[in-house]
């Protein structure tokens, strides 16, 4: 798996590594497995769609339902797209930290340049930024930060951050432990940020 990556801009710092351990290698074999079908027109049309996962999509959306909330003097609603742009602002410094400390290499590169490589210290070079997942932390974050507000849209707000999860996966963008991770730091963050946001409410004794 060792080869010289064909791509211009890899980092001289990384150099190629084989998987760690069996957890490892089975996480490079599934991701490898799954990405298969990447250039699958159906599978090119899946990732483009779950781009409205992107940190930018997903800010966007939260500030706009904060902004429509206050417009409309609609507590409710202006409550939860705070708590949807403060629940995305924070993983993504999470996963942005993360990505920035450590290097992987996405599951495209590997099939397509026949390069795997991670370790310290991280990269701002797209293809070896695959660990954590972005998209699965601010989808994770936003949406758990939605259902806290409105739980009756639980189904269709999971659903939809379960697509964008699966998707990156499908597209050769991640590795399954890298989407799963990402998926934790959405959770976790939404979780902190509620506690934080439910101690300032809290009344003073």
């Amino acid at each position: 798996m060792a080869m010289l990556a064909r791509t211009p801009d890899r980092p001289p710092h990384i150099s190629p590594a084989d998987p760690a351990n069996r957890f490892e290698a089975a996480d490079v074999a599934a991701g490898l497995r799954l990405a298969r079908g990447k250039d699958h027109p159906v599978v090119r049309r899946l990732g483009s769609a779950s781009e409205i996962g992107s940190w930018k999509s997903l800010l966007a959306l939260s500030a706009g339902t904060l902004a429509l909330g206050l417009a409309a003097r609609d507590r409710r609603l202006a409550a939860a797209g705070r708590h949807m742009l403060e629940a995305g602002i924070l993983a993504s410094l999470v996963k942005t930290s993360l990505k920035r400390t450590v290097h992987r290499t996405r599951p495209n590169v590997v099939l397509d340049e026949g390069y795997y490589a991670r370790g310290w210290p991280g990269t701002n070079v797209g293809p070896w930024q695959s660990f954590p997942s972005g998209h699965s932390a601010l989808s994770a974050a936003v949406a758990c930060a939605a259902v806290r507000a409105y739980p009756e849209v639980a189904g269709p707000a999971y659903a939809v951050a379960a697509g964008i999860v699966a998707a990156q996966v499908l597209r050769g963008a991640h590795f399954p432990a890298d989407v799963l991770a990402g998926a934790a730091i959405g959770v976790a963050a939404e979780y902190a940020v509620d506690r934080v946001t439910h101690e300032r409410r809290r009344p003073p004794r």
